[in-house]
């Protein structure tokens, strides 16, 4: 399962950013069944950051969530508000 958390940071604050989203991936690879994760950005839109992760399952990211609630929190303004959370499917 592929978690995607995507955040409009403004330029001033990009240093503040990414050290808060590493402390949100470190949180996160401390949680049953996380697989890997790393922070990103828009090649064509710098303000535009993400967050990336995969899980073994949609379970264990939800209950991830809730154990990084607090390293999350100073990050909630940036958050855009979207689905996170992808399934991977078969080819039909």
């Amino acid at each position: 399962m592929l978690a995607l958390i995507r955040y409009s940071v403004p330029s001033g604050q990009t240093e503040e950013f990414l050290a808060q989203a590493h402390d949100i991936v470190d949180t996160l690879a401390g949680q049953p069944g996380y697989v890997r994760g790393r922070v990103t950005r828009s090649v064509d839109e710098p303000e535009l950051w993400a967050l990336v992760s995969e899980w073994e399952g949609a379970g264990f990211y939800r209950r991830a969530l809730g154990a990084a609630r607090m390293a999350m929190y100073p990050l909630m303004t940036l958050m855009i508000n979207e689905p996170s959370a992808f399934e991977d499917v078969d080819r039909i």
